[in-house]
């Protein structure tokens, strides 16, 4: 069975389990705490950070969009990249914008000041840095507003690995209770629809000790 190396509020790692989970691909969740920089998971990857998926092989996979492309390419269904080659590319392209942007803007300084000060005794809380990223979100969830309106999902008519890691950003930030959901009611009509697929659920039933997430978390209709 597949081995994926994790931590719970990783948005990479929470990707690559939804994409486990669309696949139907057994495998076990090990949680590492990457922060630790420990000798056995930097043979596993040098940089340091997960997820990391150890294959029935032996072989260490790590990258986040490298094991995305390579569970797309070895259990082709059901797919999660699917359409024509423009559909396609539109899939690539806002899987890399929920990655990189939202993810610099908003999720990393979440995860930062929220979370890894306070377990880690790295001191208070960056007020500044919160309001950053409380502003920036606000231009993510307007955009996610914009793409649900004007489609079923976000890259099209179908789920895909746009939609993935859009759920894997947005439900970090969601477990801190950012989301003023009233105010993006598009972008919610999207998340109640992307809920009530099983591999989100399973997702939703994480909890981090000492922190617990609102009570419309892991409710569907919310």
């Amino acid at each position: 069975m597949p081995v994926l190396y994790h931590h719970w509020l990783s948005p990479a790692a929470r990707f690559i389990r939804l994409m486990l989970a669309e696949k139907r691909i057994d495998f076990e969740l090990r949680l590492e705490k990457d922060w630790e920089r420990r000798p056995a998971f930097l043979q596993l990857n040098p940089a340091g950070e997960v997820p990391v998926l150890v294959l029935d092989s032996g072989v260490a996979l790590s990258g986040t969009m490298a094991i995305a492309e390579y569970l797309e390419e070895s259990v082709p269904s059901p797919t999660l990249l699917d359409g024509t080659a423009e559909e396609r590319a539109e899939m690539r392209r806002l899987t890399g914008w929920f990655h990189t942007k939202l993810g610099t803007e908003v999720t990393r300084l979440t995860v930062l000041e929220k979370l890894n000060k306070r377990f880690l005794g790295m001191g208070e809380p960056d007020s500044e840095a919160i309001r950053c990223a409380s502003h920036n979100l606000k231009i993510h969830m307007r955009y996610i507003g914009y793409l649900a309106e004007r489609r079923h999902y976000l890259a099209g008519n179908r789920y895909s690995m746009a939609d993935a890691a859009a759920v894997a950003h947005i439900s970090v930030i969601d477990y801190f209770g950012d989301i003023v959901w009233e105010d993006w009611p598009e972008a919610k009509d999207w998340y109640m629809r992307v809920k009530g697929r099983r591999a989100v659920r399973t997702l939703l039933s994480d909890r981090v000790g000492g922190i617990m997430p609102p009570k419309h978390y892991d409710q569907l209709d919310f």
